[in-house]
């Protein structure tokens, strides 16, 4: 593969902990002492930036054991028409400090969005087409459930305003899917792509989870081999962490069904030559696309961007969280709300808002933000940019940095030229390695250890 070199030992040898970087700093960093003055400010700052607006949905039908996300497991249909009251208290509370601001991106993310039926969704995007400027050519995505879904709930879909989709489906093998409390209809999850096809949306892409219990390389070639045959735009191909000290429902994932560090390593590797050979760009960690993607093109044309939905198109956009748990990235400030659904409920009833935590970054922040964008978006970053923008000579102010790199360097992971810096292909499945001697925060190995390993 041209883009990529697979180095078992490198691999090996750099495999530790670190942060995804969907942020700098990390949300580990985030701080109670943020107010709600701050967030005022952050929403001013920047008067003519475009809008990203995301959504959580917090409610699932059932707990799926892997799942790390914020969520709320519940049967009970009206729950939602109550979360959409209070989130229409939070729309109207915050769209007054984005008036005129133009909206070219949507996205619902969960929990399980479509445990929403059609007049709640119908409902949910009236309110925000109602509050919020949004432009008729919008990105409008959504995460889909496809074990709860009829194929008639994408006709509503796309009539109310959606044109991307992303769909769950982490292992095609029917043991796999039981262990994990996951079991689905690969026939449908066909059907459902064939028809989203059909009505028109540019979009879709699959997630899959490699290292649930009883995953083996024979096995995750199976699904492999369905999912290429399903043909999506893009695939999401997670490694799955066991935290289940942090994430409770993991405890009922045995860690003696779970294939070992070795075998992992063989999966991923066999993952990335097998969508090389399918077509599939690798576009950083953990993300592939076709090259007619926009995520491909974007990566291509040196503007690719990342943030708390992980690789995007929109880099100038700011970004607007609402609902439980949402993280908003303002101006140069993240801010989170409440995660607690009850304790969000009460704030929004009497704020207007949720507001939990954030951090107003420094300027320093500022600038070690931007390189770590350009270097795990674009696997290249170019000093005169930087110096530029932050009048500062690159290798002077990063000398400590440099230093750091020089072994990554040594090991052909990265290259550094009078001009800039390259990664090699070889360290590109080691982004967060090199992204890592950027980070001040997380360069410790006592905080690294509260993140996932990179491979």
């Amino acid at each position: 593969m041209s883009e990529m070199i697979w180095d078992k030992e490198l691999i090996q040898k750099y495999n530790q902990s670190g942060p995804r970087y969907t942020s700098y700093p990390t949300a580990l960093e985030f701080h109670e002492n943020y107010t709600n003055q701050d967030f005022i400010q952050a929403a001013e700052r920047y008067p003519n930036r475009p809008l990203s607006l995301y959504v959580h949905i917090p409610f699932c039908h059932q707990l799926c054991y892997f799942c790390a996300c914020n969520k709320v497991i519940t049967r009970h249909q009206h729950k939602a028409d109550i979360y959409l009251d209070y989130l229409e208290k939070e729309m109207i509370s915050r769209a007054q400090l984005f008036k005129g601001r133009k909206v070219t991106q949507i996205h619902w993310g969960g929990g399980t969005p479509t445990y929403l039926d059609e007049a709640q969704s119908a409902r949910l995007m009236a309110m925000l087409k109602t509050h919020f400027l949004v432009v008729e050519n919008a990105e409008i995505s959504i995460e889909i459930d496809p074990r709860k879904i009829e194929i008639s709930m994408l006709d509503h879909l796309r009539s109310i305003g959606f044109n991307r989709m992303s769909m769950g489906v982490q292992d095609f093998n029917k043991a796999v899917q039981k262990i994990v409390n996951r079991e689905q209809d690969e026939h449908f999850i066909a059907a459902l792509l064939k028809r989203a096809e059909e009505l028109g949306f540019q979009s879709t892409n699959l997630d899959l989870i490699y290292g649930l219990p009883l995953q083996n390389v024979e096995s995750f070639m199976f699904t492999l081999k369905k999912v290429i045959e399903l043909n999506p735009d893009r695939l999401s191909i997670f490694n799955y962490a066991h935290l289940p000290s942090r994430v409770p429902g993991q405890a009922k994932i045995k860690e003696d069904q779970l294939p070992p560090p070795e075998t992992k390593l063989t999966i991923l590797q066999k993952t990335i030559e097998t969508l090389a050979e399918a077509g599939y760009k690798f576009i950083g960690m953990d993300h592939f696309a076709k090259p007619s993607d926009e995520l491909a093109i974007a990566q291509a044309q040196g503007v690719l961007h990342r943030n708390f939905q992980g690789y995007t198109t929109q880099e100038e956009c700011d970004l607007l969280g609402l609902g439980v748990s949402s993280i908003s990235l303002l101006g140069d400030t993240y801010a989170q709300n409440e995660k607690d659904l009850k304790t969000y409920y009460a704030l929004v009833e009497k704020n207007g808002y949720a507001l939990h935590k954030g951090l107003v970054l420094s300027e320093e922040d500022c600038l070690r933000r931007d390189v770590i964008k350009q270097l795990i978006c674009n696997f290249k970053l170019d000093f005169s940019t930087i110096e530029k923008q932050y009048n500062i000579k690159f290798t002077e102010h990063f000398a400590e940095d440099l230093t750091l790199l020089q072994p990554l360097m040594n090991d052909g992971l990265i290259h550094q030229t009078e001009q800039g810096l390259c990664v090699s292909p070889q360290g590109r499945l080691l982004i967060r390695n090199i992204c890592l001697c950027f980070d001040t925060y997380s360069r410790a190995a006592a905080k690294r250890q509260q993140f996932s390993r990179i491979i």
